[in-house]
């Protein structure tokens, strides 16, 4: 596995060791299981909860782990906890992943949002640059807000101008809502870490990366409601569908379902951190947008194809009204907001690491929700079945 790997320049990949925070996570969980399967680099995995990465750290009936000596887990909050400078020491590239990134806490919880986002991280990107250590941050594509296009006349041919609606790096304005519009205490707290993390790098000579994600999604995303999360929690938009098709109810459409969305699978995305991980003379000093644009569909497009690919992976008939309206105040409370289209621009991603997303949409889907009904399908049934608690 560890002999003869080289990077995209031809070098030898020396073994580093990564502390990787937020690791118990969707995406850190993946890239976990990718960075123990094809590289021979150590990963300290600190997070909260360890559900997602348990079956990387304890041992099956067949015996010990073959990675086992790569991985150590360290349950700690990164808020005020002492031990976490002493880890970032230990390593050789720190992932910083941790997060409050689900569009229903941006209204409800702004303060923790932003708190998270932002004020929670300084202490990394602090450490990091005063003791020299590489650092991958995790931002999101909301970075960008609402594209110029949204802001032309409905019957504007500049709509369909791409310089009006996708997404650049380097060159495309970050356009939020007004402040009343809490929607956007999650892009903007995003907004002022990158813009530190860049100044960081400016001054005082943080090597960093800077990821973009647009719509990772795959097995272990969010949570379902009442199965392995809070009865009350609304996670992302896969998971909420999800959670609808399994309990066989509509898809909620939010105003209509009519933003659009691009989507790329979790195991393409990661594929791409590997190359950021391995290349850091190619990766340092960028942003990168990882996403896939020839997976753009409507939310409303996406609840139905969503609708196709589970009756085919579960053999369910669809339900024969599939999809129900909701009003966004109804769905996430006062103060919601939403940007029309997410596109990325792959321009630099591709310069610089050659990287190109692999897996269409339906393929994506298929996967995704074979996982979820094999997972979810009998304990959803077994709760449904419960009789209501008096």
């Amino acid at each position: 596995m560890a002999s003869g790997r080289v990077d995209l320049d031809g070098n030898p990949i020396k073994p580093i060791t990564i502390c990787m925070i937020g690791a118990g996570g969707f995406i850190g969980s993946h890239l976990c299981e990718k960075i123990l399967a094809e590289t021979p680099h150590k990963v300290l995995a600190v997070d909260v909860y360890s559900d997602k990465i348990k079956h990387l750290l304890e041992p099956s009936g067949s015996g010990s782990l073959p990675w086992a000596d790569r991985i150590q887990f360290h349950r700690l909050n990164i808020k005020n906890d002492p031990r976490l400078e002493g880890l970032i020491k230990m390593a050789d590239l720190i992932i910083n992943l941790a997060a409050i990134c689900t569009p229903a806490d941006y209204n409800t919880r702004p303060l923790d949002t932003i708190y998270s986002n932002f004020i929670d991280a300084l202490p990394v990107v602090k450490y990091c640059s005063e003791n020299s250590k590489r650092l991958i941050h995790f931002s999101t594509c909301e970075i960008y807000g609402k594209t110029i296009g949204c802001f032309l006349p409905k019957d504007s041919p500049l709509r369909q101008d791409p310089a009006y609606f996708v997404l650049k790096e380097d060159a495309s304005p970050c356009i939020f809502g007004p402040i009343e519009k809490q929607r956007w205490s999650y892009a903007c707290a995003k907004q002022l870490i990158e813009r530190l993390i860049y100044a960081e790098g400016a001054e005082n000579g943080l090597e960093f990366t800077i990821v973009r994600p647009f719509n990772w999604i795959g097995p272990r995303m969010d949570f379902i409601p009442g199965i392995d999360g809070p009865s009350e929690g609304v996670p992302r938009v896969l998971a909420c569908f999800s959670n609808n098709l399994l309990r066989r109810e509509p898809l909620k459409l939010v105003d209509g379902g009519q933003s659009q969305r691009t989507f790329v699978y979790i195991k393409d995305a990661i594929e791409a951190v590997l190359l950021m991980i391995e290349n850091p003379a190619r990766a340092n000093g960028h942003i990168f947008n990882v996403g896939n644009p020839n997976n753009e569909v409507t939310v409303r497009q996406l609840a139905e194809m969503m609708t196709q690919v589970y009756s085919k992976v579960s053999a369910e008939p669809p339900l024969d009204t599939p999809t129900i309206d909701v009003s966004s105040k109804e769905f996430y409370g006062e103060g919601y907001d939403d940007s029309d289209k997410r596109i990325p621009d792959m321009t630099i991603i591709n310069r610089q690491l050659g990287w190109n997303p692999k897996t269409s949409l339906w393929d994506l889907l298929e996967s995704t929700l074979t996982y979820q009904h094999r997972t979810y399908a009998e304990a959803i049934k077994k709760a449904i079945s419960k009789p209501a608690a008096n």
